[in-house]
């Protein structure tokens, strides 16, 4: 939604319009959400309509990112940090080929993922970027994330 946003958008906006949007996908519930719309179509539905009838349009999938903890929502509104793991997963199963069990892909796919922390020690780099987001994980869905349950 944001990406698509400053599509539509003229560059010289989008500092402006990048403020106007932020109350949006970082209000604590619906409502502060549909009041920062409101805002957002009063400043911006006469130049842009488009960008209006975007988030309009999309709100009933928007609604249940909302009900995430803030550190699920960073984790969701930046890719960067999930494609650059997948990225790390599609390169180590291209180099291996193929697998004789799903045990062993398994396997190979917790290894490339132990190897962003290899000492195992939370160093500040992954600790930063996503131990709070792996607590709120385990929070949110500990009916399936077994691991919740032994920490």
């Amino acid at each position: 939604m944001i990406r698509n946003t400053f599509r539509l958008a003229s560059r010289r906006d989008w500092d402006r319009l990048k403020r106007d949007v932020k109350p949006i996908y970082a209000a604590p519930n619906e409502a502060a959400a549909r009041a920062a719309l409101d805002d957002l179509t009063d400043s911006w539905g006469a130049r842009y309509p488009a960008i209006i009838r975007l988030w309009t349009n999309a709100w009933a999938e928007f609604i249940p990112f909302l009900d995430y903890d803030v550190e699920i929502r960073k984790i969701l509104c930046s890719t960067n940090a999930i494609e650059s793991l997948n990225a790390r997963y599609r390169r180590a199963v291209k180099a291996r080929g193929h697998f004789p069990t799903e045990q062993a892909a398994m396997k190979c796919l917790y290894l490339v993922t132990r190897s962003l922390d290899p000492t195992g020690k939370g160093q500040a780099r992954w600790t930063m970027r996503w131990k709070p987001a792996l607590n709120a994980f385990a929070t949110t869905f500990a009916d399936r994330w077994p691991a919740a349950e032994t920490y």
